[in-house]
């Protein structure tokens, strides 16, 4: 039952997805969901409105910030990457680099497979009293040899489940010093869009994972400890059930938000009101400074953009940062895209 429900779910999620005017254009704020629920997951404690707000501004981001900027674009790096390689250890590497590049575990190897034996515990446990301690270094490449052929492999097993399963042998495998959990998640997205069963990165795992944080690392332990793995399965497609059902539901909103800014944008008559959409889409937060650097536009032509879009209900006009630098916010879509966070 469970199996079929998250199929149905990640069905309608591919149909409506296929739907998107431009998916890549519209799948930021599903990265940023993801990304910053798998980021929290390893102790970050950033928010989706956070980095929109940043990214909108121009500053230079904190190191929370910097993570889930980080994991965005190692998901869309990656995703570039699949036309001209397969699922790999080489591909891994090239993730991990630019997924640890300038952030916390920089100084561990980025994109280097581990040559120290490493263990998994809460502070000042020792490799003797860590609950989990991962395969050692000479064992990896035949280890990560067996996980590359199932990743590629047709198995009889239905999709889902080699999806769960790539992704608990990988977090056993523990294959780098640092930055393990949050590729493994970034995996479980990956692994789908590589396999056609979503047009992009449509999917947010990880906000599940994050609310069942406990049991989500009880039933990995429960598999490595027992081999039973059951919980973990159950969990996992009781996480694409969920998330899937309610990505669609956003895909739907965005597209009804996004006809509706084209709309007034077409009122305005201008190619650049109809850039200005598509940026608004990526971000529904934008300053004067973002619209001169995405549309090659001077400020007062962005300023003008800006009012006459607020003079319409598209936009409304803030103030933030300490310089008083204001930012105009597409309130329906940010609503929209941040979801249960508090804005």
């Amino acid at each position: 039952m469970a199996l079929a429900d998250a199929e149905a779910a990640l069905g309608q999620l591919a149909a409506v997805g296929g739907l998107l005017p431009n998916p890549e254009l519209l799948v930021r704020p599903y990265l940023l969901r993801e990304a910053v629920s798998s980021t929290r997951i390893e102790g970050t404690r950033t928010t989706i409105g956070e980095v929109l707000d940043v990214d909108a501004a121009g500053t230079t981001p904190g190191a929370d910030v910097e993570e889930v900027v980080n994991y965005v674009e190692a998901m869309r790096w990656g995703a570039g990457r699949l036309g001209e390689l397969p699922i790999s250890s080489r591909l891994l590497r090239e993730i991990h680099e630019r997924l640890m590049a300038g952030v916390r575990g920089r100084e561990l190897a980025p994109g280097e497979f581990r040559t120290t034996q490493n263990w998994i515990g809460p502070p000042g446990s020792t490799i003797e009293s860590a609950p989990f301690v991962p395969p050692p270094p000479p064992e990896l490449p035949e280890l990560l040899s067996d996980w590359e052929r199932f990743a590629n492999e047709e198995p009889e097993l239905p999709l889902l489940v080699q999806d769960a399963l790539l992704h608990a042998q990988f977090e056993t495998i523990h294959p780098f010093l640092d930055g393990n959990g949050r590729l493994g998640r970034l995996l479980l997205i990956f692994f789908l869009v590589a396999r056609g069963r979503l047009p992009a990165p449509l999917l947010y795992l990880s906000s599940h994972l994050e609310r069942n944080r406990g049991a989500y690392y009880g039933a990995l332990q429960t598999l490595r400890e027992s081999g039973d793995a059951l919980p973990w399965i159950d969990l996992f497609l009781s996480s694409v059930g969920i998330e899937a059902t309610d990505a669609v539901g956003r895909a739907r909103r965005i597209i009804e938000l996004r006809d509706r800014y084209l709309e007034v944008a077409a009122s305005l008559g201008t190619a650049n009101a109809l850039a200005l959409v598509d940026l608004i889409c990526e971000n529904p937060v934008v300053t004067t400074r973002s619209i001169e650097n995405h549309l090659g536009v001077t400020r007062p032509t962005a300023l003008r953009l800006l009012r006459r879009m607020e003079e319409r209900g598209v936009l409304s006009e803030r103030e933030t940062g300490a310089r008083g630098q204001r930012r105009y916010v597409a309130d329906d879509l940010r609503a929209l895209v941040i979801g249960r966070e508090k804005a």
